[in-house]
């Protein structure tokens, strides 16, 4: 069957997925700077994605409350359904609940239709569960395909990617390389991508992120800025 014998919804599916885009990469991250999460120049977006995990994410709870700061947490609806106090608990302590999808998959190799199903899925339990209207989605791995971005935009979720991250999904990683690479560039109005969970990438990568996380707060308020969610960055949030 051709594709001009499909449904129109499918047909429209299978367009909207032949435009991917590999916005991860710094040059478009940098062309598109609201896409990237740049904001507020006196404030710091701080996220995590790929929780709630309950070997990570109390620690990491535990940590920024010790430290007073907020941060945006960017969750997979998989492991939200398994963990679902733990989405409570975070919005309870004042942080924010935001899309990182249904499972971490890469966007611009699904078929066409999943995308929207698993983001508008994950979307509805976050509110479900937490009580909470996300505001953003970020995708798996910043593979932000046409038909996940439109999907996104219809469920009033606003796609951002970050400006900073501190790779510390790899198994070299340490505090100290974590800390290093998110300051090398550190300035105000950055979106931070940090990880809470181990999930996507090696056994135990989380403790680098999270041992590095007192001394960014501190950098970042030594620097004069303030750091938190993305709701206070200066970047609106899309509402339907």
């Amino acid at each position: 069957m051709s594709r001009f014998a499909l449904p129109l919804g499918l047909a429209c599916l299978s367009l909207l997925h032949a435009a991917p885009a590999a916005t991860w990469l710094p040059s478009v991250r940098r062309r598109m700077p609201a896409l990237a999460g740049a904001g507020d120049p006196a404030h710091v977006a701080l996220t995590f994605d790929d929780g709630p995990h309950p070997g990570s994410t109390p620690r990491f709870l535990d940590e920024l409350g010790r430290l007073g700061a907020h941060a945006t947490f960017f969750v997979l609806g998989e492991l939200l359904e398994r963990h679902p106090g733990l989405g409570r608990r975070i919005v309870a302590e004042g942080h924010e609940l935001a899309v990182h999808g249904w499972r971490h998959g890469n966007a611009l190799i699904a078929p066409p239709g999943r995308l929207t199903a698993e983001i508008g899925r994950a979307a509805a339990l976050v509110r479900e569960v937490c009580g909470v209207r996300a505001a953003w989605y970020r995708p798996p791995y910043g593979a932000l395909s046409l038909e996940a971005l439109v999907s996104a935009r219809a469920l009033g979720l606003r796609p951002v990617l970050w400006t900073d991250w501190g790779r510390d999904w790899e198994a070299a990683a340490t505090a100290r390389s974590v800390l290093a690479t998110v300051t090398a560039g550190l300035r105000g109005g950055a979106t931070v991508l940090l990880h809470d969970s181990d999930h996507a990438s090696v056994p135990g990568s989380w403790r680098s992120a999270l041992d590095a996380l007192p001394a960014l707060v501190e950098r970042c308020r030594l620097m004069g800025l303030r750091v938190g969610p993305l709701r206070d960055h200066g970047v609106a949030a899309s509402r339907r």
